[in-house]
């Protein structure tokens, strides 16, 4: 059958989220939901069938405006499932933007990109809404 594409529309509190089968995520907006305490239904599906016959690249792109304690906690974990990947013989890179004079973004980045042990390349740029 196969895996579909998956779009979850943002909203004023949580990111766009894109999932590709062919090997992109992207996870773009505000991450400050407190309401949900795990990654969207839909999203960590998807992950656990992506991760059983994943792309030979998985690339993770993440441009976040905002990223809150609770919702760090939620991407780690998502991320970790997704690194499940390299299980399989696969790679996964993670494009981390931020914009420049954000250093708790960046900071979150650094954080998530040693626990889930996941090679993150951090991209400064004027506007994370345009990544």
């Amino acid at each position: 059958m196969g895996l579909n594409e998956v779009h979850i529309l943002p909203t004023k509190t949580t990111p766009e989220i894109t999932l590709n089968p062919k090997g992109i995520v992207k996870i773009k907006g505000r991450a400050i939901d407190e309401s949900r305490d795990k990654a969207p239904e839909q999203m960590t599906n998807w992950i656990d069938e992506y991760v059983l016959n994943p792309a030979p690249f998985t690339e993770v792109i993440i441009a976040l405006e905002f990223l809150n304690s609770f919702n760090t906690l939620v991407l780690t974990a998502t991320l970790k499932r997704l690194a499940q990947v390299v299980q399989r013989g696969k790679k996964i890179g993670i494009r981390w933007y931020y914009e420049e004079d954000d250093v708790d973004i960046f900071e979150r980045g650094e954080y998530i990109s040693a626990t889930v042990n996941v090679h993150t390349e951090f991209i400064k740029t004027d506007d994370v809404g345009n990544c």
